[in-house]
């Protein structure tokens, strides 16, 4: 009775239900944990995530996507915002980011930093990438340039 009236149509649901499984979260959508503090308070420590592999296959990554950046091997990552791309001139000035000489708006960003960091021009090929816990000193935040094909994909929550 485990199995129902009909078991050879309830085993093929079971395998497609692995197949699909399978291909969603180990190709498509790749989950992830958050781990410390440097994405508060858009993303908490321990928080359950999806990176989506296909948001980037049409449209270029965006200022202000937060994207899953592969460290070492597929299973290893950050999650980081995006702030600066290709192309653009960027520098942090009493915790304001300023893209070509002209501060941005950040509404997601923790507050109260007083960071500074000198003017970087960023590459062709690459995105500047910071976490939203300004609050944070600088040198406990992992950040900087990430070229593009280490952007997995973008963060859904």
């Amino acid at each position: 009775m485990l199995l129902g009236r009909r078991p050879k149509l309830t085993i093929i649901r079971i395998v497609v239900l692995i197949v699909v499984s399978y291909v969603a979260f180990g190709f498509l959508f790749l989950p992830v944990r958050g781990e410390g503090i440097s994405m508060l308070p858009t993303f908490s420590d321990g928080q359950l995530g999806f990176i989506s592999t296909l948001a980037y296959v049409r449209t270029p990554p965006q200022r202000g996507d937060i994207v899953g950046i592969r460290m070492a091997g597929r299973r290893v990552m950050y999650v980081k915002r995006i702030i600066g791309l290709p192309g653009e001139r960027l520098s942090i000035v009493g915790g304001v980011v300023h893209v070509n000489g002209v501060p941005i708006a950040e509404p997601y960003a923790n507050g109260g930093a007083t960071w500074n960091l000198p003017e970087a021009q960023i590459g062709s090929d690459e995105f500047f990438v910071v976490g939203d816990n300004r609050r944070m000193a600088i040198q406990n935040h992992d950040l900087g340039m990430a070229r593009r094909e280490r952007i997995v994909g973008k963060v859904l929550f």
